[in-house]
């Protein structure tokens, strides 16, 4: 690993984009141009610490997964993505097989939306990215372990996560994950990503296993959602998917009715959302 070209490149991807390249607000107190550390940190899922020693040219040596976190923090194109990985000493990912990369042009849509949760996530359900309001109606999946990342995983195994639902919607949520999953996997029968997905979740959520055996298949792209938050209360949201063939991604989208109830909660959660998320500083 060459640590020093390693930080250089840290150092300058991090100056060249501004708050409003990746939806942040500027601030009053920026003294220098680009991105501040935590900033990186945040988008990219990773301790502050961890990425200041990155660009100080004494941090661990970093795995492929973090480093598809820095290339997605930094809003790398996919050859800025290959370098990245060759001055880590680590062979890029294939071009050719399903990417945790998201493209920036997709991350610059998802910066954009300031008043809408979104978030980009692979056709077997593998959270990439998420905006400001997604992490408030949902949480930062990127606080939790790589492995709960997944959707369909944490909604099945993780008794935590139909929480975000009215008990009355889990079953409708259940059949459409079993659905979606199925196309997904007869779509790519000799990608070991969803076949392995499916052996997991069918050995061990007896609800997966008997929803797969009705072999059902749907692709999802467009739903009404209800969502119970804990400060604002029921949501009701429309759900938008927009797929990206090339590299099996799709970015989600959840807007309100205006003039509706869950219009004026969404506004709200806005707010409270923002609030709880503003930077601490230099």
């Amino acid at each position: 690993m060459d640590r020093t070209e390693f930080a250089d490149f840290l150092r300058r991807g991090r100056a060249r984009l501004d708050p409003s390249d990746v939806g942040l607000t500027a601030g009053p107190r920026r003294r220098t141009p680009g991105l501040r550390r935590e900033e990186v940190a945040q988008l990219a899922g990773m301790s502050v610490d961890y990425y200041t020693r990155l660009e100080q040219s004494r941090g661990p040596h970093p795995s492929r997964q973090m480093l598809t976190a820095l290339a997605r923090g930094l809003r790398l194109t996919d050859d800025e993505r290959d370098h990245l990985f060759h001055l880590a000493g680590e062979e890029p990912p294939r071009r050719e097989s399903p990417s945790s990369h998201v493209r920036p042009g997709l991350l610059l849509v998802l910066d954009r939306l300031h008043d809408t949760p979104a978030m980009v996530v692979t056709d077997c359900g593998e959270l990439l990215a998420q905006n400001a309001m997604s992490r408030a109606l949902s949480g930062d999946a990127f606080a939790r372990p790589p492995r709960d990342r997944n959707m369909l995983r944490r909604f099945f195994l993780d008794k935590e996560g139909p929480a975000l639902f009215p008990p009355e919607d889990r079953p409708d949520h259940a059949r459409s994950h079993v659905a979606n999953l199925r196309a997904v996997a007869a779509s790519r029968p000799n990608d070991p990503e969803p076949a392995a997905l499916v052996a997991e979740l069918r050995s061990s959520s007896e609800e997966f296993a008997a929803l797969w055996d009705e072999h059902e298949v749907a692709v999802r792209r467009f739903t009404t959602k209800r969502f119970l938050h804990p400060l604002v209360g029921l949501l009701e949201l429309d759900c938008e998917i927009l797929l990206s063939h090339e590299h099996h991604h799709r970015l989600v989208v959840h807007t309100a009715r205006p003039g509706t109830e869950s219009y004026e909660r969404l506004q709200l959660l806005r707010v409270l959302g923002l609030q709880d998320m503003a930077p601490q500083g230099i």
